[in-house]
């Protein structure tokens, strides 16, 4: 939903966080908790500005002054934070990217900002590897992309079964990086995914 069609005030978004308090046993007019409700709001403001923000747009500058350079690009260890949509709690990890260009480069910190812009929504881990892979895709048109993300979700430590150091990595490989093994390889070795590395 953008901007123009929020139809919830901060006023009513407050008032459904006084409603959870009380739902949880707590009284949100105790002095501890008066300015709790404004706290929340203000945090999902942040925690889910990735609905305000085009992921295309921090792609739309290139550089096609590279002395011709087409092997791979890799960045990694991008690290993010994200809520899962179904039970709204965290998700953090880390973004690995790689790509092959074909005749322009993107300046690496806007790859980081795609990565924010997906993250800072409600996301399922799958989805945002396939959201992230496709925006590099669909506006650098490269000859290949690869990326793989490492999530840690607290709605598996922190309720239901109770988990603690547990993973999970997805990847998206689209062009070369999937038709080539070879290229895939390069590209898993560069990132050495795993808690060894």
């Amino acid at each position: 939903m953008s901007r123009k069609e929020k139809t919830v005030s901060q006023a009513e978004a407050e008032e459904a966080v006084r409603t959870l308090l009380r739902w949880a046993g707590e009284d949100p007019d105790r002095e501890g908790l008066l300015d709790t409700p404004r706290r929340v709001v203000e945090a999902y403001g942040d925690w889910f500005r990735g609905y305000r923000e085009d992921p295309h747009d921090y792609l739309a500058r290139t550089f096609e002054e590279v002395a011709g350079y087409d092997e791979m690009i890799v960045l990694r260890d991008i690290e993010f934070e994200s809520h899962c949509e179904h039970h709204m709690a965290p998700i953090i990890g880390k973004v690995h990217i790689g790509y092959l260009p074909d005749g322009k480069v993107v300046g690496i910190s806007k790859l980081a900002r795609v990565v924010e812009a997906y993250a800072r929504r409600f996301q399922v881990q799958e989805k945002m590897t396939a959201q992230i892979a496709r925006c590099i895709q669909d506006v650098l048109q490269p000859r290949g992309v690869g990326v793989v993300v490492e999530g840690a979700h607290e709605c598996m430590t922190t309720r239901g079964i109770h988990k603690r150091g547990v993973g999970m990595v997805t990847s998206k490989m689209l062009g070369s990086f999937r038709e080539d093994a070879r290229t895939r390889a390069e590209f898993l070795r560069f990132i050495d995914v795993g808690p060894g590395r």
